[in-house]
């Protein structure tokens, strides 16, 4: 039955197109404007020095971001890549070490250990479509040195159970907080459970500048380690002496992109708060539907602490998914399933070609090669992530969502799961 079929009876549910998912993006206004046109007249582009002695707004940013999440130290980098790039090599993992990543998650999460040289381990995903810690247990081997936490669509792992996984087995715990910059769990802000936190500014995240990352710590060897990393006269910079200086890699942040992550920071509680009003208010309308379909949401292990910019609803099959968000489409809601077979998508481990096909630069560079254990992929190498992700439903919940918008989303929800 075609979900036009069974849904019509008037004008679709919502009537306006909403708003695109850019929540940062779409909040850039005058204070971004100031602090770009004050880098520019300033002619100081770049952190280290300009034309004039001044405040280097790559410094004010860190300084701010990390007060902000509680850090004691932040470096402001290129992306969030390289912010996963800079906390491993703090860590000091390359060659013969594995990484233990979740099977959702975009592919740099994985990218990030093998650019290092290490091996990712893919572990199953739970009802809160982030990692299970049961898994991750059984997962680890005396090879494992870092476990990778990634805090999809917003919502925070299990960190208690991660953080005494990790302990217990005496490896490093890293988050990837790239979607969900600002949230929490059990009051303590994500990027502040593990040993560091790992940022993006790209422009889809929750505050941007277009690209960008942050790495956050309050381990200072790993900080000073990280500095190394992201500048190629880093350790010079910082007056670390020449016998313990690294080779590097440039991965730092410009004037102009600090200028406006600086600005975008002092709007982020804002954003967090209209998301998290407005999920809160279309999971109240149809919380009595969701349950009458034999639907659930998604589990949220914090829900005061989730960012808020995604309502996932778990459908009892994928077939159901697949109509369900056709007929939410239909209704004028962007619904999409998060797995379907047909469609590739980098956010989910079995279409990480490189990866899965051990595609390197150089053969001799093939981590693979150097692995302390023989490791192989499957497509089907982790079936309940994908069965979640199939019967997956996910709407974006934007914080420009007006008050008629948010009840117009509801009614298109309820509207489809009566129908279901």
């Amino acid at each position: 039955m075609s979900p036009r079929l069974a849904i019509d009876g008037g004008e679709r549910a919502v009537k306006t197109p909403l708003p695109p998912m850019f929540p940062g993006g779409m909040r850039i206004g005058i204070e971004e404007e100031r602090a770009v046109l004050n880098v520019l007249r300033s002619k100081r582009l770049f952190r280290y020095y300009g034309p004039a002695p001044g405040l280097s707004q790559t410094d004010l940013f860190e300084q701010e971001f990390a007060a902000h999440m509680g850090a004691a130290y932040a470096l402001a980098v290129s992306s969030g890549t390289a912010a996963l790039m800079c906390a491993m090599a703090g860590l000091g993992i390359g060659p013969g070490d594995e990484v233990i990543v979740p099977a959702y998650t975009w592919i740099a999460t994985a990218s990030a250990a093998v650019a290092l040289g290490a091996v990712p381990v893919i572990a199953e995903i739970d009802e809160s479509l982030t990692l299970d810690p049961a898994d991750v247990e059984r997962k680890i081997t005396p090879y494992t040195r870092a476990i990778v936490a990634v805090h999809m669509r917003g919502s925070p792992c299990q960190m208690d159970l991660l953080t005494d996984v990790a302990k217990r087995h005496g490896v490093a715990l890293i988050e990837d907080t790239a979607q969900a910059t600002g949230a929490s769990f059990h009051g303590k802000r994500l990027g502040t459970w593990g040993d560091a936190g790992a940022f993006s500014l790209q422009f889809n995240k929750i505050i941007t500048s277009g690209e960008g990352g942050v790495l956050i710590t309050n381990d200072h060897a790993l900080y000073k380690r990280a500095i190394m990393c992201h500048d190629v006269v880093g350790g010079q910079r910082h007056h670390i002496p020449p016998d313990e200086i690294i080779a590097g890699i440039n991965f730092r942040m410009s004037e102009l992109q600090a200028a406006v992550a600086l600005a975008q920071l002092g709007k982020l509680e804002g954003i967090l708060a209209d998301m998290r009003r407005n999920h809160a208010a279309i999971a109240e309308r149809i919380a009595d539907r969701v349950r009458a379909s034999g639907s659930a949401f998604r589990r949220l292990n914090d829900p005061a602490g989730d960012a808020g910019l995604a309502l996932v609803l778990l459908l009892p099959t994928a077939e159901r998914a697949r109509w369900a968000v056709e007929a939410l489409r239909a209704e004028g809601v962007g619904a999409m399933a998060l797995y379907h077979p047909d469609i590739e998508d980098y956010h989910i481990y079995c279409y990480w070609a490189p990866i899965m096909n051990r595609k390197t630069w150089s053969e001799q560079g093939d981590p693979w090669r150097w692995a302390s254990r023989a490791i192989a992929y499957t497509r089907d190498m982790c079936p309940r992530s994908l069965d979640l992700l199939s019967r997956s439903v996910h709407i974006d919940v934007s914080p420009d969502l007006s008050e008629s918008q948010v009840e117009e989303v509801s009614d298109a929800l309820k509207k489809v799961l009566e129908a279901l």
